[in-house]
């Protein structure tokens, strides 16, 4: 939207110095096709249409960059969202850890024992049943465990004596999932006994359907913390009880016989350490949203470093809070158990109240709405459903968080480099406009220094080329050490535009100045316009080379690496070349031949006119 008001604003700045020409060389010569041809080459010089171009290009590129690194962009202007992104709320399962569950323990509440999975005699009765409230063919990693186990301590395999008839999708608050088969012996028939009912989801919920006693509730739910706090993943299985005619119509109405827990571990991604340091250090916020336990997330998150001070709110808390009241907290609070959609929605809208910029990560359906509502939602490309794919703005093709951290860097490179890019425009634009427009108001002798050929060239062909080697610029140091750009930021700040606005100035003092000088001494109008042109053209390159930075020298800049600076200003000296020796291009252009004096003046003037920022970068560096 700034660049769209910069541009529109030109455009309104190029129509009134088009009519202001116009007028001013009527009056002068009372050629009125003179005239327009004059206020139509201001026109052209004023117009920034590199600036869309360049736009356009950068975050295409970017796109086309973070695709090679396995993630895909639906719209290139995600990709400069990124680098203001503030905050990462990142599912736990499969995002921070490996999501390789494996059953570390099993609780047996019939017995009251808790078993080591690599014990010899485990509790068949709970494992079977942990299988049946699976799907019967996995693709979730706990469910192809439990399925596992159940194969290698049965005896007599029964998974294919019975048929799936009915089913009860994973749902609620705390979640769980309900699967009813019935024997293959008893099709068509009505006894009860050959049905099996079977549960698995959160244990508190499976609880509140039993018939066991508060304080026996109670005992369980102690056992399933203290699995909790080794940061496992805890689940409880039960046994469905029903005596009506017809399956009802919710899970809700089952009453279940409580059969045990099932302890999943998942270590932590290898890198993540790492990526939430580098995270960290560039001012980004992690915060870990996840449905187990408290306890579990707070030993996870003890692994893999994340910050969190003892802080942990859960979902059902998150939807009693008041608006204000969530807002207030979400900024010291980094882990969320026990979460459901709507409380995940409720965090990021009261993180985006807060002024965040918030990136979430999401793969199942019910992380649709979050992924939709954060500036940039996050689909894993492997487990990731189609619908999360949908509604999120970038996929994680191989679901490694780690590139995100590339992702943002790029995002910061490309605005970085988009503001030099820009910055390079608006300096070479100046010189342009006014060596048209100055020698005709100040009533020179040779007042069409430019004419329309010129100005096309640098418009259309120096401009948009020389701004592309800014997008192909290397990161500059310490870019991933320094706080988000706040997204309400004015994309070229008044000091950053001043400073463009000053090196055009001093360009155009020094090619109207060495145009003035030759004026002066009696050469002709060809000779002066070649060395305005030629000045121009260094001062071209000159200014290309400085604003490769505005904090670092050009000393420093020359060794980043970046092929296209020298190929371009490679073709440029050898345009130099050719229009100073090729009649046709010096009959084209209307120049002439310069003396190796007069090269050498010029190319003073123009290190002169340009170079002088790099005495400005050197105060700056001083100062901070």
């Amino acid at each position: 939207n700034q660049i769209r008001a910069f541009v529109r604003n030109m455009v309104w700045i190029g129509a009134v110095a088009f009519a202001i020409v116009i007028t001013v060389n009527y009056v002068q010569t009372k050629d009125i096709l003179h005239s327009l041809m004059h206020g139509l080459t201001l026109a052209m010089s004023i117009l920034p249409e590199e600036i869309p171009v360049a736009f356009s290009t950068f975050l295409a590129l970017g796109a086309f960059r973070l695709l090679k690194n396995k993630i895909i962009v639906k719209q290139p202007q995600y990709v400069e969202t990124l680098g203001a992104a503030t905050v990462i709320c990142a599912d736990k399962t499969g995002t921070l850890t490996e999501n390789k569950m494996s059953i570390a323990h099993l609780f047996d509440a019939g017995t009251d024992t808790s078993f080591n999975v690599y014990d010899i005699k485990l509790p068949e009765q709970l494992v079977e049943f942990a299988m049946w409230s699976s799907e019967t063919e996995p693709f979730d990693p706990m469910e192809q465990a439990i399925h596992k186990l159940y194969a290698s301590i049965t005896e007599i395999d029964k998974r294919d004596q019975y048929d799936q008839v009915h089913e009860y999708p994973i749902g609620g608050a705390p979640p769980i999932m309900t699967h009813i088969f019935q024997s293959q012996k008893s099709k068509g028939k009505s006894q009860k006994d050959d049905f099996i009912i079977a549960a698995k989801g959160a244990p508190e919920r499976i609880l509140k359907q039993s018939d066991l006693s508060s304080e026996r509730k109670k005992q369980i739910e102690e056992q399933a913390l203290f699995y909790a706090r080794q940061g496992y993943r805890v689940l409880g299985v039960g046994k469905g009880i029903w005596e009506g005619n017809e399956w009802p119509a919710v899970q809700d109405e089952f009453k279940f016989e409580f059969l045990g827990l099932v302890a999943f571990q998942d270590p932590p991604k290898k890198n993540i350490d790492q990526t939430i340091k580098t995270f960290n250090e560039a001012g980004i916020s992690v915060k870990m949203i996840t449905g187990d336990y408290a306890e579990t997330a707070v030993a996870i998150a003890k692994q893999i470093g994340l910050n969190h001070n003892g802080n942990v709110i859960t979902g059902a808390e998150v939807l009693k809070m008041q608006p204000h009241e969530l807002q207030a907290r979400v900024s010291n609070v980094n882990i969320y158990a026990r979460m459901f959609p709507e409380a995940k929605l409720k965090v990021i809208d009261a993180l985006k109240e807060d002024g965040e910029v918030v990136a979430m990560t999401g793969d199942g359906v019910n992380d649709a709405p979050a992924l939709k509502a954060a500036h940039i939602g996050i689909a894993m490309g492997q487990r990731g459903s189609e619908v999360a794919k949908g509604a999120a703005s970038l996929i994680l093709m191989d679901d490694d968080l780690a590139h995100m951290t590339d992702a943002v860097a790029l995002g910061r490179k490309i605005y970085d480099n988009l503001k030099k890019a820009i910055q390079y425009i608006v300096s070479i634009h100046i010189p342009i406009i006014l060596i048209v427009m100055l020698p005709l108001v100040l009533g020179w002798a040779f007042a069409e220094i430019f004419t329309p050929v010129h100005v096309i060239f640098l418009e259309l062909i120096m401009g948009p080329t020389c701004s592309i080697i800014y997008e192909n610029e290397p990161m500059e140091p310490g870019t991933m050490n320094r706080p988000p750009r706040k997204m309400s930021s004015t994309f070229l700040s008044f000091r950053q535009l001043l400073t463009s606005i000053l090196q055009g100035l001093f360009i155009t003092a020094g090619c109207l100045g060495i145009g003035y000088w030759g004026m002066k001494n009696g050469h002709t109008d060809t000779l002066v316009r070649t060395l305005v042109f030629i000045t121009l053209l260094f001062s071209n390159i000159f200014l290309t080379l400085v604003n490769r930075s505005f904090y670092y020298s050009l000393f420093t800049t020359l060794r980043y690496k970046n092929n296209l600076v020298f190929l371009i200003i490679g073709v440029t000296l050898l345009f130099i070349t050719g229009i100073l020796t090729i009649p046709f291009l010096q009959n084209l252009f209307r120049l002439e031949p310069l003396s190796w004096h007069l090269l050498t003046i010029s190319i003073s003037v123009a290190f002169a006119s340009t170079c002088w920022m790099e005495i400005a970068k050197a105060a700056k560096r001083l100062r901070q």
